[in-house]
């Protein structure tokens, strides 16, 4: 019996990581592009001063990167540092794993081809996003990294005298630490997630499910277990159709790629702590009041 939970385990913690080292490898690559080839003042002429319009601009930027939850973290991690605001620098980080056109296309054909999921999980992440960084924006101010994550990120700076290979050269360096840096996390993250698949029981999780909050709640639990990556999160949403409401499996859409095992512990490694139950509370909140009204 231990043998073969063992043998369970250890299949679900390969196949998380399986599912996740791609996106973070092109997450930190992006990093990397970022720190040297893209400087302050490129984005300080792109991001809007007025913080309603630099949220909004963020929310629809994050639909143009196909990252997962996990490898984005350290694509945001690098704009903070190059002086994107807070509340933008978290609206992008909202969205990316959602609305991007490998994400909403998964979910389309994992619903049978059908318009409405697809409306409904782009529709409630992009709200999430938009009132979670506007909220942020008046609550903290700075960036909200942890000092040693600063440090860490200096190394080397953007410097307009370098050759376009010695920039590459910096540029994998970077991309190589920081996948260093996260991808400890990663490791116990989709640890943690495997063991929690294996013994937590997911019947004992259904009967909790019985009214609409309830149901949500659950869905959203059950997000944050699987740390599914959001490439592929949709097709076991479906699974639950005949069992949930459509607004608890749009809750188990939007609260996964936002917050799940694996990006907690890597944003745990980047952001201040206060700061990240914080913003975790705040999506939770709004994923399942939106959850209800659908």
């Amino acid at each position: 019996m231990f043998s073969q939970s063992f043998l369970q385990l250890n299949t679900i913690f390969i196949s998380i990581l399986i599912e996740s080292i791609p996106f973070v490898l092109i997450g930190v690559f992006i990093s990397g592009f970022l720190q040297m080839f893209v400087s302050e003042e490129m984005i300080a002429r792109v991001i809007p001063k007025n913080r309603f319009l630099a949220v909004l601009y963020a929310t629809i930027l994050g639909a143009f990167f196909p990252a997962c939850e996990c490898g984005i973290v350290p694509i945001v991690r690098r704009l903070l540092l190059k002086g994107v605001p807070l509340h933008a620098g978290i609206a992008f980080m909202l969205t990316g794993p959602i609305i991007n056109p490998i994400v909403l296309f998964s979910t389309y054909i994992a619903f049978g081809n059908q318009w409405d999921m697809v409306l409904y999980r782009s529709g409630l992440a992009f709200i999430v996003a938009m009132t979670v960084g506007i909220i942020l924006s008046y609550q903290f101010k700075g960036n909200q990294l942890l000092e040693k994550g600063k440090m860490n990120t200096h190394h080397h700076h953007h410097s307009k005298g370098q050759s376009f290979k010695s920039k590459f050269a910096d540029m994998l360096r970077h991309a190589v630490d920081e996948f260093f840096s996260v991808g400890k996390y990663l490791i116990l993250g989709a640890f943690i997630a495997a063991t929690m698949q294996t013994y937590l029981k997911t019947s004992t999780l259904l009967d909790i499910g019985q009214t609409d909050i309830t149901s949500s709640l659950v869905m959203m639990v059950l997000a944050f277990v699987m740390s599914l990556c959001s490439e592929a999160d949709a097709f076991i949403a479906s699974s639950f159709s005949s069992t949930f409401s459509v607004g608890s499996i749009v809750a188990f859409l939007v609260f996964g790629p936002m917050v799940d095992i694996k990006n907690t512990l890597m944003m745990l490694s980047v952001f201040n702590k206060r700061f990240i139950f914080i913003l975790i509370g705040y999506i939770a909140l709004f994923v399942l009041v939106g959850s209800l009204l659908i």
